[in-house]
Parts: structure tokens; sequence; C-alpha cells
């Protein structure tokens, strides 16, 4: 419960979109954060759906982490993920 799996999605080379060689993806320990960075976090879940504002051509961020109820996933515009969470993913062709 103390990983948070992250993908890049979309952009203008559908970075992570079903038939696209292109990944962007990474994880984040959330025990090497820092007490406000977990709750910025935390924040960002609280949000979940509410933030489905579709940008064109902008990229999405697909984060999920686990809970005692199972994994939790909330997908949020570029401009509301932390850069603590956006530097931690990697592109890799694929």
């Amino acid at each position: 419960m103390d990983l948070l799996r992250i993908e890049r999605v979309g952009g203008l080379a559908g970075f992570g979109l079903p038939g696209s060689k292109l990944k962007s993806e990474g994880d984040l320990l959330l025990s090497r954060l820092t007490e406000a960075e977990r709750t910025a976090i935390d924040a960002l879940f609280a949000v979940g759906e509410k933030a489905r504002e579709a940008t064109a051509d902008g990229f999405r961020y697909r984060i999920t982490r686990q809970t005692a109820h199972g994994p939790e996933t909330v997908e949020l515009p570029e401009k509301l993920v932390p850069s603590i969470v956006r530097d931690s993913v990697k592109d890799t062709l694929g």
C-alpha cells in the first residue's frame, strides 16, 4: 500500500493509448515523500472523477494506489498533478 503506479496517457503522440508503442510509466513510494506531498496526493484521489476536463492533445495522468479495499485509480489532467508525481514517469518504446 506504499506504492503509487503512474501512467501518463494522451498527448500529441497518444502515449499509453490502445495501439500505441509509446509508454510513459513510473512508480512512486509514498514512504519517501514528505507529509505535505502525501497530503497533496490524497487530495488528488479526493478530487477523483470531478476533474474529467478534456484538453486537446493534453496529457492525463492515471494514478493507482492499493487500499484495504483493493486498487483505487484516478485520471487527472496534467495541470492538477504535482511535479513529484509527473517527474516519476519515464518514456519507453515497446
